[in-house]
């Protein structure tokens, strides 16, 4: 630690002093686990669809919703995602610092790594043609298995799902 003058390093102590630390062990739980609702399985037919506009590992709204469209497959439902805008970023499987694949930072390749998942799982996915050419993004790039679609697609979809009855979660970043 640099120096300090004596008072702000008697500050520093005291500072330290007040809470014990760690307060409780590597391990201690300080939340409970109670689940409150029922944890739901599809019905026979039931979709759930999800809309992404959010920027890879810039948005953990985007990253959620893929988990959560991931769960939703998992409990039975006919899963379909949807990147459009900024979120058909999520779809190239051209990311990655130094080369393709690789992560710059730890975390960085999770929001391709769970697309691949839902789609070797049985989801659908679709990417917005427009929204890859906004971003430099070509179709050539995208994860294997990710189907592109026309721009007037997003709104259709949409209509398609509601009117299929679908759970229709929809993240949207600025």
């Amino acid at each position: 630690m640099p120096s300090f003058d004596p008072a702000i390093a008697d500050n520093i102590a005291t500072s330290l002093a007040e809470i014990p630390h760690p307060s409780l062990p590597k391990g201690s739980n300080i939340y409970g686990g109670t689940k409150i609702f029922p944890d739901y399985q599809a019905h026979e037919g039931e979709s759930y669809f999800t809309l992404v506009h959010g920027i890879a590992h810039e948005s953990s709204v985007s990253f959620v919703a893929v988990l959560q469209a991931t769960r939703a497959l998992r409990k039975g439902f006919d899963s379909t995602m949807y990147f459009y805008g900024p979120g058909a970023i999520n779809c190239l499987a051209t990311r990655g610092f130094p080369t393709t694949g690789d992560s710059g930072f730890p975390g960085e390749q999770n929001i391709n790594n769970s697309p691949e998942t839902f789609i070797a799982e049985g989801g659908a996915v679709f990417c917005c043609r427009f929204g890859l050419a906004l971003h430099g993004g070509r179709e050539e790039d995208l994860i294997d298995g990710v189907i592109p679609a026309h721009p007037l697609d997003v709104q259709d979809a949409l209509i398609h799902f509601a009117r299929k009855g679908a759970i229709i979660n929809s993240t949207y970043m600025v």
